[in-house]
Formats: C-alpha cells, sequence, structure tokens
C-alpha cells in the first residue's frame, strides 16, 4: 500500500501531500515514516535556492546510508539529510539551537527548480530523495518564497503521516 505523507507549514496554513518513494529509497522512508511526526522551526536555504527545511533530533536506531541521491533536487522532492556534528558550522549550530546534539536530521522540501546542494564549508551535499510531492506544489510553494521574502520567524515545519 502507497503511503503518503502531509507536509505543513503551520502559521501560514497551508500544506501538501507527498508519496513515499519506497522501492527508490526503502530505508529512509521506513526510518521517517516510523518517526512521524517530525516538526521544527522552518528554515530557508542560503545556498541550494528553493528549499525549506527544519533539522530535528536524530530518529533512527541504524544509520540510514545514502540512498536514491541527488545534489540537483527538482520541484517536488522532499529530501533526507543526516549530519554528523563536526560537518557543521559552529555559529550555524548555534543559530539552529542544535549546538548540543551529537548530529541532526535535515527534512527539507524543494520547491522550484535550478537546486544545487552545495555548502561552502565541506562542498557536495549529497540528498536522500524519500519523498515526491503530489498534490498542492504550486500553492505550497508560494508559502515556501513568502519565507525567503517576509522571513521565517515563528513558522513551523510539520511532517506527519497521512491517509489517502
Amino acid at each position: 500500500m502507497t503511503k503518503y505523507i502531509k507536509i505543513s507549514l503551520e502559521k501560514r496554513n497551508v500544506s501538501c501531500i507527498a508519496r513515499l518513494l519506497e522501492v527508490e529509497a526503502p530505508k529512509t522512508c521506513e526510518a521517517v515514516w516510523n518517526a512521524l511526526p517530525q516538526s521544527g522551526q522552518v528554515y530557508h536555504a542560503k545556498y541550494a535556492r528553493n528549499e525549506i527545511y527544519a533539522m530535528v533530533p536524530r530518529f533512527y536506531k541504524e544509520p540510514v546510508g545514502m540512498e536514491n541521491t541527488t545534489v540537483t533536487p527538482i520541484p517536488g522532492d522532499i529530501c533526507f539529510f543526516d549530519f554528523e556534528s563536526g560537518v557543521l558550522d559552529k555559529k550555524f549550530k548555534e543559530e539552529k539551537g542544535i549546538d548540543d546534539l551529537p548530529g541532526v536530521v535535515d527534512l527539507a522540501v524543494f520547491y522550484g527548480r535550478n537546486n544545487l546542494l552545495i555548502n561552502a564549508d565541506i562542498g557536495f551535499v549529497p540528498g536522500n530523495v524519500f519523498a515526491t510531492i503530489e498534490e498542492n506544489l504550486e500553492e505550497f510553494a508560494k508559502s515556501c518564497n513568502d519565507i525567503w521574502f517576509s522571513g521565517a520567524k515563528g513558522e513551523t515545519l510539520m511532517y506527519e503521516r497521512y491517509e489517502k
């Protein structure tokens, strides 16, 4: 049976529905599905271009590893990144309130074209594409873009199970 997740920007009251890519990224899908719901302060990417994300404490027992990776996500891609504490810049971790964690999971939504996953400190950063948005991408993208222009302060990005 196909699994879906609902991704919401709570303050902006907008959601989209994404289908898990269980064939392409089975370990990532299982880890995320078993850990739902997940939420956190939303941020807009500085380098990747059209990306919003939330960083949450690691929620898996065994590392997921890399599967169905990309450095050029397309609109509607939902990606999983696993960062060791030492990979992230100290000031970045302090700003995000994650400086005391041994590592974090970054759950990201790509809402527009021409993305490139590169970090000035470490180079290319492949992400596991584990879901694809199938409903309401256009409306959700407008709110994502608004985060870029109006700010993310006080906005929560929520991932939860969804039954069709």
